[in-house]
């Protein structure tokens, strides 16, 4: 079993040396799920890996989607069969093997609409879902009568159903999946970076064989040497491309995903909701002690790195929900709204929530291997047929992916703890429930977390302003976890950014002043933190008063990016 490393400073530090010091075999371009996912794909192939994400891991698409891994129903009533299983093969294996402690089952209520042909239409569907994946370890699917649908979801107004399905999916955390995923490849040797920006390719010929990387933190570079480089990078795969030269294989659309997130006492149901709009799904989602509530599907040709939600999105979600709520839900009643980039394979259709969510690998040019398209469910999928198209690159003896059988890290162990919470709880003087929740952020890295705080009582309060977290956490965030800025830390370690009223903000001072020793800052840097992180979401709740998609850019993109190295005006992340 590989052990964890601490991504600290000096982890950081003794990366940057070896980026500029060695030759590697595959140089990845991109810090979301499938970036880590190739990362650990071709690090426990044996290959020598270095990954490098511009901003933070997960900050783009990775951190912003529905947080399910799931097969996908309206892919089935494409006909995708295809994607579906593979999507609920996947599904399996993260609830258990993969990473049992950081992906769950989850309930959803199919409301039907129709008497007659609808329940044998849904019916068939549902079946053919339970049984595609092989292997399932979540329940099959229910019959109810409105009454029964009503006794779980007493919310629905009567006259919004005439009867229902009950079906089970599973949800995740997709930042700390993603974050897990660049941990774990880390420690199967992989360097990974964050802030670090790919700013030219390194050409021999027609051959990309390295490429220029910058430290955002610092403003120093490296050139980085390298058989092939893969490019990972969604939404942005079309301006690596370019930087490299070429035109590519295949083009990638931006489709904007929005979600609400909505107190859990506002919608009286005990399961998840997923209703038919007229061009996609609905989803309410379970989260916690609150919903999630989305998602939109239209096209962003604006800034990539910070998808606004204007007060449209906001409003054409409410109106879907409430269309079937006895009590409406309000604009007053959301604590949190985020925004994400689907990296769409581009077609013919205009419509965005029709274009192909399969996955595309291509060798655009000797040395550079592409990939996009894809669904989070599927990330391993894609690393793996990614990290084989790079075998022309590398050479012979390039082992097959293995991956299938390497749990996360957290995962050994994880459920002999959950069996022995009372004793924890004596031991730690925790009550269950703070422990049930830790073990469900960290697995058996929860001892880490232990060690921390050990002889300091304090690190076990509450964050202020963010009382599902303890300060531990964010001290752990910052020491083991690779988070630089504030934003890293209440948006991606923690969710207290879409999960308070305040949307962390009335966290922020406690928290940085809480990681300021173990990121080196002075007060000077620490309250630039803070400032950097209350315009940023103050620029993000006036993008949600904007009535479009530009005026919401303009007023989301007012607010400085905290990495202020980030080369000017680079549409380019890595």
């Amino acid at each position: 079993m590989a052990k964890a490393i601490p991504l600290d400073l000096g982890y950081r530090a003794r990366a940057w040396k070896r980026l500029a010091e060695r030759e590697f075999d595959v140089l990845i371009i991109g810090g979301g799920v499938t970036g880590t996912g190739a990362a650990l794909d071709a690090a426990t192939r044996g290959l020598s890996v270095a990954l490098v994400e511009q901003r933070d891991f997960a900050s783009g698409t990775s951190s912003r989607s529905s947080k399910l891994m799931h097969g996908g129903l309206r892919y089935l009533e494409q006909m995708d069969f295809g994607l579906v299983r593979e999507a609920l093969k996947e599904r399996e294996l993260a609830l258990t093997r993969l990473s049992p402690h950081l992906v769950r089952p989850v309930p959803f209520l199919y409301p039907l609409t129709n008497r007659g042909w609808e329940r044998p239409y849904v019916t068939a569907g549902l079946t053919l879902y339970d049984n595609m994946g092989g292997a399932r370890s979540v329940p099959g699917h229910r019959q109810l009568t409105r009454h029964g649908a009503l006794r779980l979801v007493p919310a629905m107004r009567k006259d919004a159903l005439t009867g229902a399905l009950l079906y089970f999916d599973a949800q995740m955390d997709d930042a700390r999946h993603t974050l897990t995923l660049a941990r774990t490849a880390a420690a199967y040797g992989a360097s990974v970076l964050n802030s670090a920006q790919v700013v030219g390719m390194t050409k021999a010929g027609e051959r990309i064989v390295g490429a220029s990387v910058e430290d955002v933190e610092t403003g120093s570079r490296a050139e980085v040497r390298a058989r092939v480089i893969v490019n990972c990078t969604g939404v942005w795969t079309d301006d690596i491309q370019t930087l490299a030269g070429g035109r590519g294989r295949f083009h990638v659309r931006s489709s904007k995903g929005v979600h609400l997130v909505v107190p859990r006492d506002r919608i009286n149901s005990e399961v998840g909701l997923i209703l038919r709009t007229p061009t996609s799904v609905l989803f309410v989602i379970p989260w916690g002690t609150r919903w999630l509530i989305g998602t939109t599907d239209t096209d962003w040709n604006l800034d990539l790195a910070h998808p606004a939600a204007s007060k449209a999105d906001i409003d054409y979600i409410l109106a879907h929900v409430n269309s079937v709520l006895t009590t409406p839900i309000t604009h007053a009643d959301i604590q949190g709204v985020f925004a994400g980039l689907r990296p769409l394979l581009a077609g013919e259709d205009e419509t965005t929530s029709q274009l192909s969510r399969e996955h595309a690998v291509a060798r655009p040019q000797p040395g550079l291997i592409s990939i996009a398209g894809g669904k989070y469910t599927t990330y391993r999928v894609m690393a793996a047929d990614a990290i084989d198209a790079a075998r022309e690159d590398i050479g012979p003896g390039v082992a097959d992916s293995v991956t299938e059988h390497i749990p996360l890290l957290g995962a050994d162990g994880y459920p002999a703890l959950m069996n022995q919470l009372d004793r924890l709880s004596r031991k730690t003087e925790l009550p269950v429930w703070r422990l049930q929740h830790l073990l469900g952020r960290y697995g058996s890295l929860v001892d880490e977390l232990f060690e921390l705080a050990a002889g300091d009582r304090t690190l076990w309060e509450p964050v202020p302003g963010a009382e599902d977290y303890l300060m531990v956490e964010l001290l752990y965030g910052a020491s083991h976890e690779g988070a630089l800025h504030m934003d890293d830390l209440l948006a991606r370690r923690t969710r207290a950014s879409i999960e308070t009223p305040s949307r962390g903000v009335d966290s922020a001072r406690a928290v940085a002043e809480l990681v300021a020793p173990a990121l080196g800052w002075d007060e000077n840097r620490t309250e630039r933190e803070v400032e950097f992180y209350r315009a940023r979401v103050e620029a993000e709740l006036e993008s949600q008063r904007a009535q479009d998609d530009r005026e919401a850019n303009a007023e989301r993109t007012s607010a400085r990016d905290a990495r202020i190295n980030i080369t000017a005006g680079a549409s380019i992340p890595s």
